[in-house]
């Protein structure tokens, strides 16, 4: 049975930790127990017109939301083990949703009717850790499975490809490049990044371009950057680097970067970062810091220079009684109802629940705060997967 209260639930005021006179004030508005019992929540993502968003549980689940009222849609179940990275197709079949486990499948589910309409298997006792489609046709599927990289063409399903000698420890991250949909990039436990340029016949000697040596067990990497040239990686040890992809360039590493965000505020320490959120609009970039005890802080980083974590330009304190592993943040959503709503973005943890942040100015919700940069612009205004197994 889904539980969907979505009252307004009042939480003790707690803002003396944050600078008001910087930051815009949000609330936690709407909750929601994606289960009844000790179920986490692993991963939020959103379909790409915003109508829906899907989250993936430790039931193996992966359920279907309204981000804009929380209305529970219907799930798509058939992994049989931990669901480790989810993501909507594109504008071609935008109610296609893929997802990858650790019970060695790729699993494609048609979200008007929750059903299974495709699936792909890695082979026995792999595991699939992350995947990305790109190429230069677009229908390249690559994965992550333990130390491989595995290609298919996602026309046929058949297998075209596997690079087994640049990786010796679980592929974490697989992400064709932004802008640059021929390059792969990959991010391994072994604590490595792999370039490669997947045109023509792929294999590890003639398609390996870089290799960047982070040298220590990658969790997380995303891009940055006008032309998303550079990189920024999360470590398992909770460290952040940035990189210059193209020639594998270190511009800033964080090697203290959790005692540097704790240093940066007056609440509790920061125990993990979450994730990254980056706008390409402000040109700017927050790691995603949280407590064992829910509450999460968008740290700005300037990335240029000596390199520094500055004081959070928002704090979500309230809504979580557990460690957060994911955040949506919906500020890159163009003018459409979230931002009529006034909701600033969902986060979910391994309390089991979706907490919803807006803006409102009523004494009757919990207060977070919020800076006015991280706010979603209007277009007249703009100026042009933490995860476990680990």
């Amino acid at each position: 049975m889904e539980a969907t209260d979505m009252d307004v639930e009042e939480q003790p005021q707690n803002s003396s930790n944050v600078n008001s006179n910087s930051s815009k004030l949000f609330g936690l508005k709407n909750s929601i127990q994606t289960n009844f019992g000790d179920d986490y929540v692993f991963q939020i993502v959103p379909k790409e017109d915003w109508t829906a968003m899907a989250v993936s549980l430790s039931t193996n689940a992966v359920k279907l939301y309204s981000p804009v009222t929380g209305q529970y849609y219907g799930e798509c179940r058939g992994h049989s083990a931990t669901v480790n990275h989810i993501s909507f197709s594109g504008a071609a079949s935008p109610h296609l949703l893929h997802s990858c486990s650790s019970d060695g499948t790729i699993r494609a589910w048609d979200t008007r009717i929750f059903q299974q309409v495709a699936c792909i298997n890695a082979g026995d006792s792999q595991e699939v850790f992350s995947f990305s489609f790109g190429g230069s046709t677009d229908n390249l599927l690559a994965a992550g499975c333990k130390s491989q990289i595995l290609f298919w063409d996602w026309r046929n399903k058949k297998q075209v490809a596997c690079l087994e000698e640049s990786h010796v420890e679980d592929v974490t991250q697989v992400h064709f490049v932004p802008g640059h949909q021929s390059k792969l990039l990959s991010a391994s436990v072994d604590g490595l990044i792999c370039i490669f340029d997947t045109d023509g016949d792929i294999n590890d000697d003639d398609h390996l371009e870089s290799v960047i040596n982070v040298g220590t067990s990658i969790g997380k990497v995303g891009f940055l950057g006008e032309r998303y040239q550079k990189l920024w990686c999360l470590t398992h040890i909770e460290t952040l680097s940035i990189w210059d992809w193209r020639d594998a360039k270190n511009e800033a590493s964080f090697q203290d970067a959790r005692s540097l965000a704790s240093d940066s505020w007056t609440s509790d320490q920061v125990d993990y970062f979450v994730d990254c959120h980056y706008s390409k609009e402000d040109e700017r970039l927050w790691v995603i810091g949280g407590t064992n005890a829910g509450t999460i802080g968008y740290f700005p980083v300037n990335y240029s220079g000596t390199g520094a974590i500055g004081s959070p330009e928002a704090v979500l304190v309230g809504g979580h009684t557990g460690i957060v592993r994911s955040v949506l943040p919906m500020a890159s959503l163009q003018g459409g109802l979230a931002q009529n709503q006034g909701i600033f973005g969902w986060t979910g943890a391994e309390d089991g629940r979706l907490c919803c942040w807006l803006s409102d100015e009523s004494p009757q919700i919990n207060r977070s705060w919020i800076s006015s940069a991280l706010i979603m612009k209007s277009p007249s205004s703009r100026k042009k997967n933490r995860h476990n197994p680990y």
